[in-house]
């Protein structure tokens, strides 16, 4: 294999020099972001400068002037797709880093053009690269004359050099919507022997005028119906390929002779014991070496960077590159795993640019040679099934069977459209698409209740990928673990939007057994997230459902899960109390006493259970006394795993809702043992008092009980005594003179009320002497305002035992603002008093009545009174 030259620059000191370049001309150097972009118009970043769009559009504003970085960027999938082409051609890789200088509305063209000449053009030991000026051509926009007259006037680039080219060559834009402007790119002549000349305008593939630099003047800003506005400031964004510009530095024909690029088809080569032919791009075996390097490498920096291989969008990407390359090792007859020892040298040679990907390579290595082990499994049977179908008559593989392999035998459709394709056979997607269809159909149908499909996929997905969560929380209250994957959650009760986190290993208990999930936080280099609960998505894969607090979390990272351990503690008191309750119970009431359900949660504990009967008070005070008992004894509580018989030997209770296979979780717990699989205190002192706040029925037979432990129980102390002193103060007396307090109190109101009801009879015997006299023929209709109706009631008595009464109708406006009405009759009267204000109580917009010698009734109108007075002396014959 043809190998750089012993002075080449290597790509770590070309990478470094490009930063050096532009930080000593007051550019801020930025490191590489993530591949996995915040834009959600890519899959990936795919250049320098998405990780500056929001500066380039006026979003966000800029901590800088001035920036530069080497940008980690891949191009599968989407608008930007190379995928396809690697192997194939001397420079098309999906993994490449973007070398570029920014200016954010600071220098334009005048100084960008400049700046990467001299860089071009100035030597070695100045800093520069030290290329010949006479072998490179520029091409820029067919309508920027400004560039044009840079590099001819300032630079001093001859006219002859210099070749406009349209929009397809020379204007540059993110994607569909986003920054964009007209370019201009910088391309070096490698000579006759790699074509004709004539400048990159007769040279489309690039063979011979190469381009190396590309420098975007970001003017507009492109919407999605393409109407371009201008930017708030022209900006400057310029990329320079580090692996094309080292292969030149290097004096290498291409990319894969590279110190990138090399040592990984080194072993390619020694994996598959085949030899690799440098500059052969017709031998198979060579194709496949370099199709395995890029791969490998490819795969390992967007696992690093959290990309994990799945069936939706950049999963999906990683997963088809991984199997991409695992399908070509198989068909060069390798049985043998290859990409666990390509990935490890994939970390050697990135490592030095990029330490996390040393940091995580035994993960990186375990993610990307699981994914290798599943498709091994079913791509014999998958090729065998797809060798016959491309038989030699086969003029197109029909979409069913591009299904089946997709479905049955996780074969991407680009998969089996290349290996198709290899043969000159299309595949008929518009039946493929057919199939995907009825598929989203039957899955549609399959949700019953609330069990989304999808989401179960996901969780399968995470399951099959990465096992079950490994748990520590019985013994840690924080564990340094790693996040796996990210998936979307519900939005929480108030709109905002929640994600689900997946760890390779958890402190935080989930909700189980009665016992709610634990809530905390979990952090990485990036961002925080707080952990709103935790729960199982499928059986010990541990769910965080989380809101992102701070900065972002991304699948991949390394993060410290840390459990509320205050909240913790408190559930601990709660759920050990609840056993002691257990306990406590049937000792009370009876064995037949069962628990039927349960929750423990860090403010209380609830226990169902059955029994025949409400609990008295008196039995109350009996099961917190055996409670109290056992935590004043302060037993260490002994918590262990033995088989389900060993425990049921000892006597061990089973609680309800918990799962139990042959190896169970025993506690024992002053003179309770129980299985449990929820966490405890150390020992019974640690719960403090056991206080019962309620009890009721929830069912026939069913009862339930709810208590508080530890705080709680003081606070409610606490909130009692001073509730008790509150009551002393404003009775006059002592906290310890209570009781005697509240007695005197209700004798002295007693005594007032008497006194009270004095008064009115004597108000009423007053009063009713003054109506008597109005009386005609025995006969009393008036009004009477501000009494209320009970006292308006005695008034009519009275008035209707004055000598020679035999009619009292009273009707007036309330204290209260209502209207009463009062007839009495005498008692000796066969005719009801309800006769009198029956159709009088309608005018006030009221009813009411009664059968006998005294009726009442009441209104809502006052305005009526006047008319219900006359309604009632009319009624006044019906009762003489």
């Amino acid at each position: 294999m043809t190998t750089p030259a012993a002075n080449a620059m290597t790509a770590d000191q070309l990478r470094n020099s490009f930063r050096d370049y532009f930080a000593a001309k007051d550019h801020t150097v930025v490191q590489s972001a993530s591949l996995i972009p915040h834009d959600p118009t890519v899959l990936f970043n795919v250049a320098g400068m998405v990780p500056f769009k929001d500066y380039f559009v006026g979003n966000e504003k800029p901590p800088f002037q001035r920036a530069v970085s080497s940008q980690k960027c891949a191009r599968a999938g989407g608008k930007h797709n190379d995928l396809d082409e690697v192997g194939r051609t001397k420079r098309h890789l999906v993994f490449f880093e973007m070398m570029g200088n920014f200016s954010f509305g600071d220098y334009f063209k005048t100084d960008a053009i400049p700046y990467a000449w001299d860089l071009m053009t100035s030597s070695r030991e100045s800093g520069g690269w030290g290329f010949d000026g006479d072998k490179l051509w520029i091409t820029v926009h067919e309508s920027d004359d400004e560039a044009e007259q840079i590099w001819h006037e300032q630079v001093g680039v001859p006219m002859e050099r210099i070749q406009r080219l349209g929009d397809k060559d020379n204007y540059w834009q993110m994607g569909d919507v986003g920054p964009c402007g007209p370019c201009s790119e910088i391309h070096i002549d490698r000579g006759a022997e790699f074509g004709p000349d004539g400048g990159p305008l007769g040279d489309p593939s690039g063979d011979r005028f190469m381009e190396i630099w590309n420098l975007v003047f970001m003017q507009f800003n492109q919407d999605a119906n393409g109407i371009r506005t201008p930017l708030p400031t022209p900006s400057i964004d310029t990329g320079a390929g580090l692996e094309r510009i080292l292969a030149l530095m290097q004096g290498v024909d291409s990319v894969w002779e590279t110190d990138l690029m090399q040592p990984l088809i080194d072993e390619a080569c020694s994996i598959t014991g085949h030899s690799y032919k440098v500059g052969d791009y017709d031998d198979r075996a060579s194709f496949a070496m370099r199709v395995l390097a890029e791969h490998a490498r490819s795969a390992t920096m967007l696992v690093n960077d959290g990309v994990f291989p799945s069936n939706e969008a950049r999963g999906y990407v990683l997963r088809r590159i991984i199997r991409r390359a695992v399908r070509f090792a198989y068909l060069l007859g390798t049985d043998k795993l290859v990409m666990p020892s390509l990935v490890a040298v994939a970390g050697q040679v990135m490592g030095g640019a990029y330490p996390d990907v040393t940091k995580n390579m035994s993960f990186i290595t375990d993610v990307i040679g699981k994914e290798e082990e599943r498709f091994r499994h079913t791509l014999k049977n998958g090729l065998a099934i797809l060798d016959g179908e491309l038989n030699d008559d086969a003029e197109k593989l029909s979409g069913a069977t591009a299904f089946l392999l997709h479905d049955t035998y996780g074969f991407p459709l680009e998969l089996t459209q290349e290996i198709a394709s290899e043969r000159e056979i299309a595949v008929d997607l518009d039946e493929f698409n057919a199939s995907m269809t009825e598929q989203r159909e039957r899955a549609k149908a399959a949700r019953k209740g609330g069990a989304d499909v999808e989401a179960m996929d996901a969780y399968r997905e995470v399951l099959e990928q990465f096992g079950t969560t490994d748990f520590v929380g019985y013994t840690d209250d924080f564990a340094d673990s790693r996040v796996l994957a990210i998936l979307d959650g519900p939005d929480d009760d108030n709109g905002n939007p929640t994600v689900e986190i997946f760890l390779d290993t958890s402190p935080f208990y989930a909700e189980s057994g009665g016992q709610v999930g634990d809530t905390g936080s979990i952090t990485t280099d990036t961002g925080t997230a707080t952990i709103l609960d935790c729960t199982f998505a499928l059986p010990n894969l541990r769910r965080h459902s989380a809101r992102i607090a701070e900065g972002t979390v991304i699948a991949g990272q390394a993060c410290t899960a840390s459990i509320d351990v205050l909240r913790r503690d408190a559930i601990r008191r709660n759920h050990t109390a609840t056993h002691l309750l257990h306990y406590a119970l049937r000792h009370v009431l009876g064995e037949h006493v069962k628990q039927a359900g349960s929750m423990v949660g860090p403010d209380r504990l609830r226990f169902d259970f059955s029994h025949y009967d409400a609990v008295t008070s008196q039995q109350i005070k009996q099961i917190e006394d055996i409670a109290n008992h056992e935590t004043l004894g302060n037993m260490p509580t002994r918590i262990f795993e033995t088989t389900k018989d060993e425990a049921e030997a000892l006597g061990a209770i089973a609680f309800f809702g918990d799962k139990y296979g042959d190896i169970v979780r025993v506690l024992e717990a002053g003179s309770t043992i129980e299985l449990c699989g929820g966490t405890h205190v150390r020992a019974t002192g640690d719960i403090g008092t056991v206080k019962v706040v309620s009890e009721s029925s929830i069912g026939s037979n069913l009862r339930r009980i709810e208590a508080i432990t530890g705080d709680a129980s003081v606070a409610l102390l606490q909130r009692d005594e001073a509730m008790i002193a509150d009551a002393a103060q404003l009775l006059g007396t002592q906290s310890d003179d209570l009781i005697g307090g509240v007695q005197r109190k209700i004798d002295e109101v007693k005594d007032l009320q008497d006194q009270i009801k004095t008064l009115r009879s004597q108000l009423a015997a007053g009063r009713a002497e003054e109506l008597s006299e109005i009386a005609v023929e025995g006969v009393v209709v008036t009004q009477v305002d501000g009494l209320a109706p009970g006292d308006m009631r005695e008034l009519a008595v009275a008035v209707r035992q004055r000598e020679g009464i035999k009619v009292v109708v009273l009707i007036g406006e309330t204290d209260t603002g209502g209207v009463a009405l009062v007839a009495a009759v005498q008692p000796g009267n066969t005719k009801p008093a309800s006769l009198l204000i029956k159709d009088a109580a309608k005018a006030v917009g009221g009813g009411g009545g009664g059968k006998g010698d005294i009726a009442t009734a009441g209104g809502k109108d006052p305005s009526g009174i006047p008319t219900a007075l006359g309604i009632a002396a009319e009624a006044v014959g019906q009762v003489l």
